[in-house]
């Protein structure tokens, strides 16, 4: 997996996502999930969502992509309501990659990544040489040329996410919401996939743990804590030491070096 540069695919447009008032109850739990979380996403950068365990971050982007309803609350995509768009535009606009996928299917690769497509083609449609090629365009993208017939049971935990993130890639959206889309990814192959969706030139959310890939591939952030917004807005900005201690109850050493912003976490605020 070497990914270059992966512009946009011809009339693809990155647009804003945002939020405003995002408040998210569920049964038997006395604090919202989410509070009066705004949010905005720039058309065309990455923004990270980071914090600890249950502080929201895979509710809001759920929120996000539709599939969770705020009560009260509001999505926009590109200053529209999401809710009043219609479904099928809103499934050709914004992609979900989730942190788990079913390990059950016995698809080939190729029928996996094709899955994308279904929002371009008219019901009972069959695929045609477009679909194709944006299916084969994500495949080499994420490095998995030549694997299209392997069998979904037969891949690794990391060749699933990569596949995975083909899929959402085939289906040419404008925004891309993923779920610690790093996960059972190795070290290099977290580096190429984040590096990949740095240079897609699209609207991207990503769900981070790890601090240091947050400050590396992320134009800019949103800390969330207990279900609210801690802070937002450029990564340099945002990832600082006195973030990193009230949030994550760490002492760090936060540093830039020419364009680069290093974290190093030194230990626990107790220690």
């Amino acid at each position: 997996m070497s990914p270059g540069t992966a512009a946009p695919a011809r009339g693809v447009r990155p647009v804003e996502i945002s939020g405003q008032g995002l408040t998210v109850r569920v049964r038997g739990r006395t604090a919202p999930i989410l509070d009066d979380v705004g949010f905005t996403a720039p058309a065309g950068c990455v923004t990270g969502l980071i914090g600890p365990n249950g502080s929201g971050k895979s509710t809001l982007l759920h929120t996000l992509a539709g599939s969770t309803s705020p009560q009260p609350g509001v999505v926009r995509l590109d200053g529209r309501p999401f809710g009043e768009l219609p479904r099928r535009e809103r499934a050709r606009t914004v992609a979900v990659m989730e942190q788990n996928s079913d390990s059950d299917t016995d698809l080939a690769v190729a029928d996996v990544v094709a899955l994308g497509r279904l929002p371009h083609r008219g019901r009972m449609a069959p695929a045609g040489p477009q679909d194709a090629a944006a299916c084969a365009r994500a495949l080499d993208l994420v490095g998995l040329t030549g694997t299209e017939q392997r069998r979904w049971r037969t891949l690794s935990g990391g060749e699933r996410q990569r596949v995975q993130a083909a899929r959402a890639l085939a289906q040419e959206p404008a925004v891309l919401l993923l779920d610690e889309p790093t996960n059972h990814l190795d070290v290099q192959h977290q580096h190429e996939l984040l590096s990949l969706l740095a240079t897609t030139g699209l609207t991207v959310v990503v769900v981070l743990h790890d601090l240091a890939l947050a400050a590396r591939y992320c134009d800019r952030l949103v800390v969330l804590h207990e279900g609210r917004t801690h802070a937002a807005g450029r990564t340099h900005e945002v990832l600082t030491a006195d973030t990193l201690r009230t949030v994550f109850g760490v002492r760090a050493d936060v540093s830039r070096h020419a364009d680069t912003l290093r974290v190093e976490v030194l230990g626990s605020v107790g220690d």
